[in-house]
C-alpha cells in the first residue's frame, strides 16, 4: 500500500493547479475535502476526485465533503435535483411522528450517497451529534435534530446507517459536542463552563450511541470541568478520558479545519499539538498553500493505531445497497422524501 501522511487537505478551485498537484505528489495526504468553491459541473467533480487519487496512488483514497442538508449543502441544482431539509427539519418531522422521522433521516442519507458516489465522493461530514443549549451561537442551530440527546442519537444513527447503506462513510460530528458553544469557532475560541455531570447527561450521550461509527469530528471548544486551558482537538486529556474512555469511540479520530480561528499558534504548532492530544489525522480546509506546506511538515506518516483504524474505516464502504445504482429506484427514494414532509406540511 503506499504510504501517506495523516491529513485531509482542500483545493481553491474545480481543478487542480501545477502547485496544487506538485504539493499532493509529494506529501501524499491521504484525504481531499470539497466545498463549494469546488463544485463545477458533475464531470469536472469526478475529474477532480479522479486526478487525486491518481496523483496519491491510491484507488480507496477517501474524498470527504459537508453535505448536511439545510444551509450546509454544497453540491446542489442541477447536480442534485433536491434542496435537502436541514436537521432541524427532520427534527420536527420526528417529533410529529417518530416512524416518520426517522425514515426521513435514512432516505435522506441514502439519497446524499446516490448524490455523492457517483462523483467519487466517498464521505459525508454526517451526522452533526451536538445538542444546542438556549442561548447557544448559531453555528450549530438548525442544524442540530433536537435539543434533547435521545432525538439527536436516533436520528443521527438513521442519517449514519444511511450513508453506510449507500457506500458513503459517515463523520460523526463535532465530538465531544458544540452545542453549549456561545460562540463560532470558525472565528474564536468557544469555552465552556459547564459541570461535567452536565456534560455527562446532555452533550456525550449522541456520541456514546454511535461511538460504534468508522470516523469522528472533534469539537474546538474547551470543557473547563475536564481541561481549562485547551479545546478538545488539542487536549489529550479530553481526546484520551472522555472520547476514548468514557464515550468509547475507537474509529478515526480527525481533527476539525486547522485553520479555524478557535486554535492559536502558527500552523505547525497548531499540527503539532492535534497530534499530541491523540487525533489520527489533521484537517486542513481553505487550500492556502503556505498554510498546507506548514501543517505537512509536522504531520507524521499515517501508521499503527491511526492507520488500522483508517484502513477498518474504508473497508466498511464495501457493502452497499445496489439498487441505488438503479435510476428508478433513486427517484423512487427522492418521491418518498418529499412525501414525508408534504404530508405533515
Amino acid at each position: 500500500m503506499t504510504e501517506s501522511k495523516a491529513m485531509i487537505v482542500g483545493c481553491v478551485g474545480t481543478a487542480f493547479s501545477d502547485d496544487e498537484i506538485d504539493f499532493i505528489s509529494r506529501e501524499r495526504p491521504w484525504g481531499l475535502i470539497l466545498f463549494a468553491r469546488n463544485i463545477g459541473t458533475a464531470e469536472e467533480i469526478r475529474a477532480l476526485t479522479a486526478q487525486f487519487r491518481s496523483v496519491v496512488e491510491r484507488e480507496d483514497a477517501p474524498v470527504f465533503i459537508d453535505q448536511e442538508g439545510g444551509r450546509v449543502q454544497r453540491i446542489r441544482e442541477p447536480i442534485t435535483r433536491h434542496r435537502y431539509p436541514s436537521g432541524a427539519e427532520v427534527g420536527a418531522l420526528y417529533r410529529a411522528d417518530r416512524e416518520t422521522g426517522m425514515r426521513a433521516a435514512r432516505t435522506m442519507s441514502r439519497l446524499h450517497a446516490a448524490d455523492l458516489r457517483p462523483l467519487g465522493i466517498t464521505a459525508d461530514c454526517l451526522p452533526v451529534l451536538d445538542v444546542p443549549v438556549e442561548g447557544a451561537h448559531d453555528v450549530i442551530g438548525d442544524r442540530a435534530y433536537g435539543h434533547d440527546p435521545d432525538t439527536v442519537a436516533t436520528l443521527g444513527r438513521e442519517a449514519a446507517e444511511g450513508l453506510l447503506e449507500g457506500g458513503v462513510l459517515p463523520v460523526i460530528k463535532h465530538i465531544p459536542g458544540h452545542g453549549r458553544a456561545f460562540s463560532d469557532s470558525h472565528k474564536a475560541l468557544p469555552v465552556v463552563e459547564t459541570p461535567l455531570a452536565a456534560l455527562r447527561a446532555h452533550d456525550f450521550p449522541p456520541f456514546a450511541a454511535l461511538a460504534g461509527m468508522p470516523m469522528a469530528m472533534t469539537a474546538h471548544v474547551v470543557y473547563a470541568a475536564i481541561d481549562p486551558e485547551r479545546p478538545a482537538t488539542t487536549s489529550p486529556t479530553v481526546v484520551r478520558d472522555i472520547i476514548r474512555g468514557e464515550i468509547g469511540f475507537d474509529g478515526l479520530l480527525m481533527s476539525d479545519d486547522v485553520s479555524m480561528h478557535a486554535l492559536s499558534g502558527d500552523f505547525g504548532q497548531r499540527t503539532e499539538s492535534i497530534f499530541g492530544a491523540g487525533c489520527d489525522v489533521v484537517l486542513h480546509c481553505n487550500g492556502v498553500m503556505d498554510e498546507m506546506k506548514a501543517v505537512a511538515a509536522q504531520t507524521p506518516v499515517l501508521q499503527g493505531k491511526a492507520m488500522e483504524r483508517a484502513q477498518a474505516a474504508l473497508s466498511r464502504l464495501a457493502d452497499h445497497d445496489g439498487r441505488l445504482d438503479d435510476t428508478a429506484h433513486v427517484a423512487g427514494l427522492r418521491d418518498e422524501l418529499d412525501g414525508f414532509f408534504t404530508a405533515v406540511a
